[in-house]
Parts: C-alpha cells; sequence; structure tokens
C-alpha cells in the first residue's frame, strides 16, 4: 500500500527534491551513489521503472490517487507519496506539474561506451549539445527511428535533467547512451574506430555527400555525429569523420534546428541499402 502523506509544511526537508535543489544538486557529482534525477508524468515515470531506475518518492495532485497515477502507486510500494491539491503544488515547485505527478529517482549508473556500442550498427555521437529541450527531442528521433545507442561528448547537458527527461518522453530510458571519457574529439575518434565505427560529420560544408547517398547506408557500422545548435561541429571533429554530411535546403534555408537535422539523418541513414 502506498504512503499517502498530506503537505502541510513546504519547507520539510523531504520536499527539498522537488522543490529547493537544483538539477546539479540533484546530479550530486561528489556522492553519485546518492545522486536523483526527477521523472515526470506517469508514461515517464512508467517507462523509468521498465528500465529499472529506482524511486525514491512520488509528488502528485490529489486527483491522481484513484485515477491516472493508481497503477504507479501499485508498482511502486510503500514509498513515500506527497500530495495536495494543484494550486498547492504548483505554489510548492514554482511551476505546474505535467500531468499531476512527479517521482524521484536513483541515478542509475552509465554503462561504458564499449558496452552499448560492441553490437551497434547505428550511433548518434552528440557534440556539445547544451540545450535539454533539443537534447530530448534527439533522444526521441534516436529511439523512434532505430539508432542503436547515443553517446554524449563531455560537455553536452545531463540527459537526465527533468527537461530533458520530459522532451524525450521517457526514451532516455528506452535508447542506451553514456559519456564519452577522455579527450574529444581525438580520444573519443579513436574509441569509436577500434569498435569498427566510421565517422559521418552532419556539417554545412561545399565537399559533402547528400544525407541519402548510398554509400553511407552501405556502411555497416555507422556513428552519426551532430553539433551544438549554435556553432555546429568543431572544425576538428569535421577533419576526423570519415565522411561529412549534409541535408539538402531549399528556399535559401541554410540550415535545420539539431532536433530537426537528427530525425531527418537518423530516419535516412538507418535504412538498409536497397
Amino acid at each position: 500500500m502506498p504512503n499517502i502523506i498530506e503537505i502541510t509544511d513546504f519547507h520539510a526537508p523531504e520536499l527539498d527534491v522537488y522543490a529547493r535543489l537544483t538539477e546539479n544538486q540533484l546530479v550530486n557529482r561528489a556522492d553519485p551513489d546518492n545522486a536523483l534525477f526527477i521523472a515526470e508524468s506517469p508514461n515517464v515515470i512508467h517507462r523509468a521503472l521498465d528500465a529499472g531506475c529506482v524511486p525514491v518518492s512520488l509528488l502528485l495532485e490529489r486527483k491522481h490517487i484513484e485515477g491516472q497515477a493508481s497503477e504507479l502507486l501499485a508498482r511502486c510500494g510503500e514509498l513515500p507519496v506527497y500530495t495536495a491539491s494543484l494550486p498547492v503544488l504548483t505554489e510548492l515547485t514554482g511551476f505546474p506539474l505535467t500531468r499531476g505527478v512527479l517521482c524521484a529517482m536513483r541515478r542509475p549508473r552509465l554503462p561504458e561506451p564499449e558496452d552499448i556500442c560492441r553490437d551497434a550498427r547505428r550511433i548518434a555521437v552528440l557534440e556539445n549539445i547544451m540545450n535539454p529541450t533539443n537534447l530530448g527531442a534527439v533522444f526521441r528521433s534516436a529511439a523512434a527511428l532505430n539508432m542503436d545507442a547515443v553517446l554524449l561528448t563531455p560537455a553536452c547537458t545531463d540527459a537526465l535533467y527533468r527537461r530533458c527527461v520530459r522532451v524525450s518522453m521517457g526514451t532516455v530510458f528506452q535508447i542506451p547512451w553514456t559519456y564519452l571519457t577522455g579527450a574529444w574529439p581525438e580520444e573519443g575518434m579513436a574509441l569509436l574506430r577500434r569498435l569498427g565505427f566510421r565517422t559521418a560529420a552532419m556539417a554545412l560544408r561545399e565537399d559533402t555527400l547528400s544525407v541519402d547517398d548510398p554509400a553511407l547506408r552501405a556502411e555497416p557500422k555507422l556513428a552519426v555525429i551532430l553539433g551544438t545548435e549554435g556553432d555546429g561541429l568543431a572544425d576538428t571533429t569535421i577533419a576526423a569523420c570519415d565522411y561529412t554530411v549534409k541535408i539538402p535546403m531549399s528556399h535559401g534555408v541554410d540550415s535545420l534546428n539539431v532536433a530537426a537535422a537528427s530525425a531527418v539523418a537518423f530516419y535516412q541513414l538507418c535504412k538498409t541499402t536497397p
């Protein structure tokens, strides 16, 4: 049975995780065994539970106890479930809850890049993407369009930031991902080569292949590398790649948002050779 706790004290320390801790405090790099993240909305929380993430507590609108959160409560056993009316929760958190449910969870330990890429055919490598909305959208596209794994360079934003998890619709729990370690691009590119990947830099250059070039689809193992929102990929990254690839544009448009570009590239490059 769930342990339902009506919120009476906004300053109760057990509510800090929802109301007062910053994303960086939740990440808790100094003590990773006690690091947390927040999953928002029943569907996202279900996906996190399916992936083996361990819940700590829930915060939800009172009406959802017997409603859309009832299955979640059944899965979470005797965890603390903090509840109140929506106006009270909005005052506590400072924003309206998406679908009225939040869950604090233990951050899982990330796998090694070799482990998630060993049997992969198509992977995405994301360089220095800092916008959580864009990162979440790229994850959703990667999961939907048959990418096998996602690697993040060390400067990328955290894929378990609340907004990233929400925008991804919980697909950050469905597709294997982790951070590259060491210097990028030198050490990261060397790792990709050791794992048998050819690399394709998505960049606006004159001397490039079109994203629909058959040579790209024919590659048995391909890493699709996308860059940050403003500057795109670094010149050193592009120079280190086997291919430079562009999406043909019309009407004088020079580029797509990285999230939109990822969807086009993943769809095209995951096709099998006719």
